[in-house]
């Protein structure tokens, strides 16, 4: 597992037009479900993608975050 702001800064680095950690995007462990909760806002829209490890995994090592991407790209 990883660290949730090594995670966010990964998710920053490969999209940054979402806006800065902490601010516009959250990242945070749900251990009662055990995965990543991807928080997003811009322009007064929201929204909350659960990330399964396997998959934070595989976008750390740069290899993909396609999930992530078609939500964002709703609003980008």
């Amino acid at each position: 597992m990883y660290e949730k702001t090594a995670l966010c800064n990964k998710i920053n680095e490969i999209y940054p037009e979402i806006g800065e950690c902490d601010k516009d995007l959250k990242v945070v462990w749900d251990s009662e479900r055990n995965v990543w909760k991807v928080n997003f806002k811009k322009e007064g829209h929201r929204i909350k993608h659960y990330l399964e490890d396997e998959d934070a995994a595989l976008c750390m090592e740069d290899k993909q975050c396609i999930g992530l991407g078609i939500e964002f790209g709703q609003f980008l």
